[in-house]
């Protein structure tokens, strides 16, 4: 069974069941700063279980594509991935256990056509010192839908998963309890980490058991739901929010009880076909076959690398079909890692060449049938990626040669983190690329490399917010005070207009005397008397603010790849530029390579007044200006 079937079977299966079925939620969720991606199904729907009315009712299903890094370094086993789809149902105040678990149960052997006799659940154990119950409720509804599936399920109270490891699984055991740290969900973890005045509640999950020759009992200890190895893999969660903390710490039943489900839809599918390998499926396996055609390398004999690029760029084409680009920043930054360490194992498998553009649109074609309003850049994202992947591979040629450069001066051998700060300083050279580097070609790194490099990189951050400004090279008609704060102020009129006007303006010229300053740019169309102000109120902003102006020299291709700087004629610069950042140095207001000269803060420039707008040739429109 192909995933694409299994989500629209899940999908008709709530439908008939009366949910209404919602449409997914962007990777990167708009007004939400406790995370940098969309990690589970819930989350979108985290409001409305908090009490919040729902406008298509209180019966909801969907299917939610999410992202979490916090695996990353997982992916390589059978199951890890960074991206992964959910399929989710919710009841806010509807139905309870007794419909939700038989229903569950029904989709998996009915409509998956599962085998129930390998299925396996799990339930709480209960906790005396808060006064909740243990859940026999659930544990009496899955021993009545297994008997009536012809399986005689038996109960075992195990506690902690520590516990299982020791005791193993008895003849007959398909229901298992657990402690909190299994079978109790809440935002904050545990019983002890409920948030005050938060629903929680016990959770029943449903795992698929793949046969006792894929335990490694010497590994892992015995086998049961919840231990660690192949033999078992959770695919599905079924929450049952019945209780809210109080402000004494203390629980109370909820009036109005919620269901909230997730499956995932890599793992059902993996189960359908019987498979512990959730890269055997057809979300993943188009992407291994074709990585074994490009490497002439087989799968079963490469698995790791395989398994990680098959992931990161299922997550990076996602993420750039949503309209995110490669940066330095959040979720840019997230996204570049991704690509970077999906070539980096392409290096390892020996595809030398550029390769993504033979990967990607198989992956764009797995996700045909998810909703344009999600993937609102699927025509661009295929380019973007594969811009990202050149790009890297240049710096990495670069880098690389000068990391082989500072072992071979080193008498020792070993890399210090003052070198790993200088890779990624002048080079662009990531320190976590460097580090990975090291590792994979048995390099020695010094015992406080990470401490060396942060002391490395906290020196340059200052010199650049002390470094003096000396004689400038520029397109000024002189270098006296009023041209050179004007200088400055055509970098924040520039920057205003990408802000708020059109983010891919860049500037097409400039002009700046003692008197005015004068800015061209690309728009294919007039300001609005409403941008026009709006950018001249920005600009007066930052003014107000008073942000620092501080300049550095860096590698041209890091100015322009990791720093993200603006830049008109990346062809003729030389390999070593100088950039200019006004603001913060993480987060700036402008980043522009250029010469100079410039004022030392913002604050001194006086009030900036747009005193025409108007075009200056086909496709470029011209800002002339003045401070007062």
């Amino acid at each position: 069974m192909k995933a694409s079937e299994v989500r629209q079977k899940f999908l008709d299966f709530q439908k008939k069941r009366g949910h209404k079925i919602i449409a997914p939620a962007p990777l990167v969720l708009e007004n939400d700063p406790t995370t940098l991606f969309t990690g589970s199904g819930m989350q979108p729907l985290l409001p409305y279980l908090l009490g919040q009315p729902h406008p298509l009712g209180d019966k909801l299903a969907d299917s939610q594509p999410s992202l979490r890094l916090q695996d990353i370094e997982d992916v390589g086993d059978p199951r890890h991935t960074t991206v992964f789809e959910m399929l989710g149902n919710w009841s806010l105040g509807d139905y309870f256990k007794k419909e939700q678990i038989p229903a569950f149960f029904d989709f998996l052997t009915k409509e998956i056509g599962l085998d129930p006799a390998k299925i396996y659940v799990t339930c709480f154990i209960g906790n005396e010192k808060y006064g909740i119950k243990k859940d026999t409720e659930a544990a009496e509804i899955w021993q009545e839908v297994f008997k009536k599936a012809g399986v005689d399920a038996k109960i075992a109270e195990i506690g902690s998963a520590a516990d299982g490891d020791k005791r193993g699984i008895k003849p007959g055991e398909h229901i298992f309890f657990y402690d909190d740290k299994e079978n109790w969900w809440s935002r904050g973890g545990g019983i002890e980490s409920t948030p005050i005045g938060d629903p929680c509640g016990p959770d029943s999950e449903v795992f698929y058991d793949f046969g006792e020759d894929k335990q490694d009992v010497e590994r892992y200890g015995q086998s049961h739901p919840a231990s660690d190895g192949a033999r078992f893999m959770e695919i599905g969660n079924q929450v049952f929010m019945q209780y809210r903390r109080k402000e004494d710490g203390t629980f109370e039943e909820l009036a109005k009880k919620n269901v909230d489900f997730g499956g995932g839809l890599e793992r059902i599918t993996a189960a359908s076909i019987d498979s512990f390998d959730v890269f055997k499926i057809s979300l993943l396996k188009p992407i291994i076959d074709k990585l074994e055609e490009l490497s002439g390398k087989s799968y079963d004999n490469n698995t790791d690398e395989m398994r990680i690029i098959a992931d990161h760029l299922r997550g990076a084409y996602l993420l750039t079909a949503q309209g995110l680009t490669p940066s330095n920043k959040q979720q840019g930054y997230a996204l570049r890692r991704l690509i970077r360490r999906a070539v980096l194992k392409a290096l390892d498998l020996g595809i030398a060449q550029d390769f993504i553009s033979e990967v990607v649109p198989i992956i764009a074609g797995n996700y045909d049938d998810l909703p344009d309003n999600i993937l609102t850049h699927r025509e661009t994202a295929v380019a973007v990626l594969e811009k990202e992947e050149r790009a890297f591979r240049q710096t990495l040629n670069k880098g690389l040669k000068e990391m082989q450069k500072m072992i071979r001066q080193d008498a020792d051998g070993i890399l210090s983190g003052s070198d790993l700060f200088k890779l990624q300083d002048t080079y662009g050279f990531p320190f976590e690329v460097s580090v990975e580097e090291a590792y994979r070609q048995n390099i020695t790194l010094s015992k406080d490399y990470k401490a060396e490099f942060d002391a490395a990189l906290a020196e340059q951050r200052e010199r650049s917010k002390t470094a003096s400004k000396g004689m400038f090279k520029g397109g000024l008609e002189d270098h006296g005070e009023m041209s050179t704060k004007y200088h400055t102020a055509t970098h924040l009129t520039l920057a205003a207009l990408k802000k708020l006007v059109d983010g891919d303006i860049h500037q097409q010229g400039s002009n700046i005397t003692p008197e005015r300053m004068r800015l061209d740019f690309n728009l294919d169309r007039k300001l609005t008397p409403e941008e026009k102000q709006a950018v001249e109120d920005q600009v007066n902003a930052w003014i107000a603010d008073d942000l620092p102006v501080v300049f550095d020299t860096y590698d041209k291709e890091y100015a322009r790849d990791t720093l993200g700087a603006e830049g008109q004629f990346w062809d003729k610069y030389d390999d070593s530029v100088k950039v200019y950042t006004i603001g913060d140095f993480d987060a700036p207001v402008s980043r522009e390579i250029c010469g100079g000269p410039h004022v030392e803060h913002t604050g001194v420039l006086g009030h900036f007044r747009i005193k025409k707008e108007e075009s200056s040739s086909a496709g470029v429109r011209r800002i002339k200006a003045v401070l007062e």
